[in-house]
């Protein structure tokens, strides 16, 4: 973007404070515009014919919500609800498309940050249909301890419940309690209420590849 682009969307750019629990846009919404997420973490999900939520991804500092239900014109396919509290930017549908059609490059990136996110889709399509829930449970908390990080007691910096769990790894919340009970009495992790730690990466790691 040029200077005066940027300076057009820092103009009508609007921040918003969006506390745990809260949603940002809901599955079916039409939405007015994109969400830049500055600070906190959400959760993007979408609910199954079954009425249980399967969370997709995960948000943070830097990622932009929303964008393909703008430029495609269509209600939006996911859920967006803060699991910390967040801040986000608001930025009008109308700033978003006026630069998309005056600015080739700005296009050309939006299609690349798109396409990205088609990447992590089929990722996790994969993962749904070749690893067992053990892997994914497993893979999530690495995944979690990685992007996160742990507290100086060396539990997981997110703590996501144990149905978000379950969530995110696409099996009943009842199995999700199993297995992590099944990987504390194996000594993979720690527990303390709703936290998680890490205990013994190296046999974590070797569940997650399925050894």
């Amino acid at each position: 973007m040029s200077k005066a682009e940027l300076k057009k969307v820092s103009d009508t750019k609007i921040t918003k404070i969006v506390k745990k629990g809260e949603a940002i846009f809901s599955e079916g919404e039409k939405l007015n515009g994109v969400f830049c997420v500055r600070d906190g973490v959400s959760k993007l999900s979408k609910l199954s014919p079954n009425g249980k939520d399967q969370i997709v991804k995960l948000a943070t500092q830097g990622a932009v919500l929303g964008q393909r239900s703008v430029i495609a014109e269509e209600t939006s396919n996911l859920s967006a609800v803060a699991v910390k509290d967040m801040e986000v930017c608001f930025i009008p549908k109308n700033i978003i498309e006026e630069t998309l059609n005056s600015n080739p490059d700005f296009a050309v990136e939006v299609l690349r940050h798109m396409a990205h996110d088609l990447k992590e889709a089929d990722d996790v399509i994969v993962n749904m249909s070749q690893k067992t829930v053990k892997q994914r449970v497993a893979e999530a908390f690495i995944y979690l301890r990685d992007n996160f990080g742990e507290d100086k007691e060396g539990y997981l910096s997110l703590t996501l419940s144990r149905e978000d769990i379950a969530n995110v790894v696409g099996t009943a919340t009842e199995s999700a309690i199993r297995i992590i009970s099944d990987f504390k009495k194996l000594g993979l992790i720690k527990t303390s209420g709703k936290m998680i730690g890490i205990y013994d990466e190296k046999r974590l790691l070797e569940m997650a590849k399925g050894h």
